[in-house]
C-alpha cells in the first residue's frame, strides 16, 4: 500500500488535502475509485474499504494500478455537509474547474488532472437523505458508446441512460468523459448510511471489471445482468399531492402493478391518511422516499416501465 495525498496549495497559503491509496503491482492498466464528492453520501466508503482489503490480501493477483480516493470532499464529510462547508456550494457543480479560478474551481481542476488518463473511473454516490436507490449506473447518452460496455460488467442492477439535456455538464463524470477518460456514475443506497450488501455487490463488480481489463488474476463472483433503459419515457415519477408524513409500503427494487400503493401520506395530528401514493404504471420501483417528512410536490419514487405498460 502506498498512501498518497494531493496537496493543493491555495492562494491563501492553506492546503486542501485529498488523500488517496495507491495500490500497484507492476505496469499495466489503471483504474480509479472516487467517492465522497458529496459529504453526506457515504456508501462508497465501504466499497473503498472492501476493495483495499481484497487487494492487500492478494497483492500478487493485481496487475496494474488501483487508486482509491475515499473522500474527494473531505471538508464536507468531516462536517456531514453535502457541499463544501463555508461556500454553500455543491462540489459536483464545479468541474472541470480552473487552475486560475477560486478555491473550489482550483480544487476541482486538480482532482480532474490527477484522475485523467485512467482506463476506468468509478464515481460512487449514494442517494441523498430523502431517497433510497437500487444499485445503478447513470450514463449521459452522449457517452453511451464509451460507457455502456463497461457498465454492464460492473454488477449493478440497473443502467439508466439519461438524455443529454438532463445531465449537468459541470459534474466530475462529465468532465472526465469529455476528455476521453471513461467514468461510470454509481448511485446506490441512501445518504448518511452504509448498505453492506450494496457495497459488496459493487466491489465484486469492480473486480470483475479489473478481470476483464487483465488487471486481476483472482477469483470473481458471477455478476448480474442489468436492466438497461435508454428511453426517456420509460421512467415515471411519483410526487406527493399534499404535505404530511410518509410511510412506505413497498421497498425499492420491488415490482409493482398499476394502481398498487407504494406508501401513504398521513396527518399525525388528526390521525387520518391524506393521500395514498399509487403506481401510475406497472414496473420496477427503483427509487422510494426514505425521509418521512414531505411537502406537496416532493419526489416519492421512480418506476421503470416497459413495453405495453408505457402506453
Amino acid at each position: 500500500m502506498v498512501e498518497d495525498i494531493i496537496n493543493i496549495r491555495l492562494p491563501v497559503e492553506e492546503t486542501f488535502r485529498i488523500r488517496k491509496n495507491v495500490i500497484s503491482n507492476g505496469e499495466g492498466k489503471r483504474i480509479c475509485v472516487v467517492t465522497g464528492i458529496h459529504g453526506d453520501e457515504l456508501e462508497g466508503q465501504y466499497v473503498c474499504f472492501l476493495l483495499a482489503q481484497t487487494l492487500s490480501r492478494q497483492p500478487e493477483m493485481l496487475h496494474g494500478t488501483v487508486e482509491i480516493y475515499p473522500a474527494a470532499n473531505p471538508l464536507g464529510i468531516g462536517s456531514i455537509e453535502r457541499g463544501i462547508p463555508g461556500f454553500d456550494l455543491d462540489m459536483n457543480r464545479t468541474f472541470p474547474g480552473s487552475d486560475t479560478g477560486v478555491m473550489t474551481e482550483f480544487v476541482a481542476s486538480k482532482l480532474v488532472s490527477d484522475v485523467a488518463g485512467a482506463d476506468v473511473v468509478f464515481d460512487i454516490h449514494a442517494s441523498n437523505i430523502f431517497l433510497t436507490e437500487i444499485p445503478q449506473i447513470r450514463i449521459n447518452e452522449r457517452h453511451k458508446d464509451l460507457l455502456l460496455p463497461l457498465a454492464v460488467e460492473a454488477n449493478m442492477d440497473f443502467i439508466w441512460v439519461h438524455g443529454a439535456s438532463t445531465v449537468l455538464e459541470s459534474t466530475f463524470a462529465y468532465a472526465l468523459n469529455s476528455i476521453g477518460t471513461p467514468c461510470l456514475v454509481v448511485e446506490m443506497g441512501v445518504g448518511m448510511r452504509l448498505t453492506g450488501e450494496y457495497g459488496q455487490q459493487l466491489t465484486n463488480g469492480i473486480l470483475n471489471t479489473m478481470k476483464n481489463l487483465g488487471m486481476w488474476g483472482g477469483d470473481v463472483l458471477p455478476v448480474v445482468t442489468p436492466i438497461v433503459s435508454d428511453s426517456q419515457d420509460e421512467v415515471i415519477y411519483l410526487n406527493a399531492q399534499c404535505s404530511g408524513m410518509f410511510m412506505k409500503t413497498k421497498s425499492h427494487g420491488s415490482f409493482v402493478k398499476k394502481g398498487e400503493t407504494v406508501g401513504y401520506v398521513f396527518d399525525p395530528l388528526g390521525g387520518e391518511v391524506l393521500e395514498y401514493v399509487n403506481a401510475d404504471k406497472s414496473g420496477l420501483l427503483f427509487t422510494i422516499r426514505e425521509y418521512p417528512l414531505v411537502d406537496e410536490g416532493s419526489l416519492m419514487g421512480r418506476i421503470l416501465v416497459r413495453g405495453a405498460e408505457k402506453k
